[in-house]
């Protein structure tokens, strides 16, 4: 089932239903196509674009894949994302998701795709939230089966580490709330 990627990347996409207009660029691999012509794949490139949201995604998933539950491989980057939308939760099939070359901002937004179960790989670098200093730490953290970040591999001593960060870091927050909480209530 896993064939060709269908590769709507370069073809100056702003918003997800422009692609539905498009034909996909041919690759290596020829695609192969189901009698309704949808594509027989579970990777769909959308790179290279200027895609500013992925409210349309399911639609335009649906559109190209014969089977849109199994798309296992999904890329983003080198767009104009600036939000990881509650969209990418609902591909409960996902295991690659490239995002990096992006303007995600907000490195919280990452937590979101903890109920991806089969995620293994992401790409995020090139991101705004990279500066962030707890940005690889949060990600492994809060993504617990990543194998690779940013085309990285994610070793057992920054999983260690990161799990490390994460129980210091939910344990503080949850003192500071208790102060806030506990100062105006003895008053």
């Amino acid at each position: 089932m896993c064939g060709a990627p269908v590769d709507l990347s370069f073809k100056n996409i702003s918003r997800l239903t422009d692609a539905l207009t498009e034909e996909p660029s041919s690759g290596l691999r020829p695609l192969k196509r189901n009698s309704e012509r949808k594509c027989l794949s579970c990777s769909l490139r959308l790179s290279n674009n200027n895609i500013t949201d992925l409210c349309d995604l399911q639609k335009t998933v649906s559109h190209f894949l014969a089977e849109p539950s199994h798309l296992a491989w999904l890329d983003l980057s080198f767009n104009k994302i600036t939000h990881i939308d509650q969209v990418l939760c609902e591909l409960h099939g996902l295991r690659v998701l490239n995002l990096h070359g992006n303007n995600i901002f907000v490195l919280s937004e990452v937590d979101r795709l903890a109920v991806l179960p089969h995620l293994h790989s992401i790409t995020l670098h090139g991101n705004p939230i990279e500066t962030n200093k707890t940005y690889r730490n949060r990600a492994i953290s809060v993504l617990p089966r990543l194998k690779t970040m940013d085309f990285s591999a994610v070793t057992q001593q920054e999983r260690v580490m990161a799990n490390i960060w994460h129980r210091g870091n939910t344990r503080s927050r949850g003192s500071k709330g208790s102060a806030v909480t506990a100062g105006p209530s003895s008053l």
